[in-house]
């Protein structure tokens, strides 16, 4: 007998003689016929970003680049609020996030997948056909899979600098699939966190997330404010600061020697004009990658991975 007359302990997952295996209990999923349905209000006008932002909370009303379409929803939350996870993989990646999730909407396709990921996780799980999903989102949701969960409380950026060797700065990125792919290759180049300029558009906004590939959910980000001020806080925790930038004089990437810079943040601007004069005049070194004849610049999101692999590429 076991310590208190119990039975020995048995091989993981193993139950008594006797008596039926302990199980998780399976998710009980909730069947949604009717598009009016209120339990369906969050997931509503997912391309609509004047009212996502009015459900979200992700951005203020006539903020940065306000407006209807998917581009305008600029500034993010650093309160309440929630988003959307949009596929299975960004859901998986959601569950080991510290994000708290709310519930789950599903095709029934989808659902045995679904039921897969969540084990115990405590959350409604609303099943509807694709026809009603797509009604109710605006458009045709092929991955069958959507989640909404709550947002946090944004960190000190002081506290976020901290504990980090390597981050990316950036500036007036108003893209969500740019931003999105950045935050996808700083987890790709183990980066400790991103600092956003408050013009930056949301990393919760559900494009964003999609594209990251969840990744979003797990770098760790905060709004750097007063800007282009700010950044002598970064520069005052002993971090290098590396502008990219297109301009022929600037160092090229490959020569910079970083190996004996145990702190270094690469600023990155948005497409088209880049980094500010401001935030140039701020940083200690000016890089650019080198370009074909002819080709000035790449997208900022394949900028970022060049620079990050270069950096920190070998670990």
């Amino acid at each position: 007998m076991g310590v208190n007359g119990s039975a020995p302990a048995g091989p993981a997952g193993a139950s008594p003689r006797g008596q039926r295996p302990i199980i998780s209990p399976p998710v009980k999923p909730i069947s949604i016929e009717d598009p009016s349905d209120d339990r369906l209000a969050p997931y509503a006008g997912l391309k609509d970003a004047a009212l996502r932002r009015a459900i979200e909370g992700g951005g203020p009303p006539g903020g940065p680049g306000g407006g209807p379409s998917d581009r305008a929803s600029s500034g993010f939350s650093d309160g309440p609020g929630t988003f959307i996870a949009e596929g299975s993989l960004v859901l998986g990646r959601l569950l080991k996030s510290p994000y708290r999730l709310q519930s789950v909407l599903v095709t029934a396709q989808r659902l045995p997948v679904v039921a897969g990921l969540l084990g115990e996780a405590e959350a409604p799980v609303f099943v509807v056909s694709q026809e009603l999903m797509n009604a109710v989102t605006g458009f045709n949701i092929h991955r069958g899979v959507l989640a909404i969960a709550s947002r946090r409380a944004l960190p000190d950026p002081v506290d976020l600098l901290a504990g980090a060797g390597r981050i990316a700065v950036l500036e007036g990125i108003n893209d969500h699939e740019n931003l999105g792919v950045i935050f996808r290759n700083a987890a790709g180049f183990a980066l400790d966190g991103v600092l956003l300029s408050p013009e930056c558009c949301d990393p919760l906004y559900r494009r964003s997330v999609r594209v990251s590939m969840g990744y979003v959910l797990e770098v760790p980000y905060a709004r750097l404010e007063p800007w282009p001020t700010a950044l002598e806080s970064v520069s005052a925790a002993g971090f290098l600061l590396v502008g990219l930038t297109p301009d022929p004089e600037a160092k090229d990437l490959r020569g910079l020697g970083l190996d004996g810079h145990s702190r270094v943040a690469f600023l990155l601007g948005a497409e088209g004009p880049g980094l500010s004069p401001e935030a140039l005049r701020a940083v200690d070194v000016r890089a650019r990658i080198a370009m074909a004849p002819g080709v000035d610049s790449l997208n900022v999101g394949s900028a970022a991975a060049v620079a990050f692999h270069a950096a920190f590429g070998r670990g």
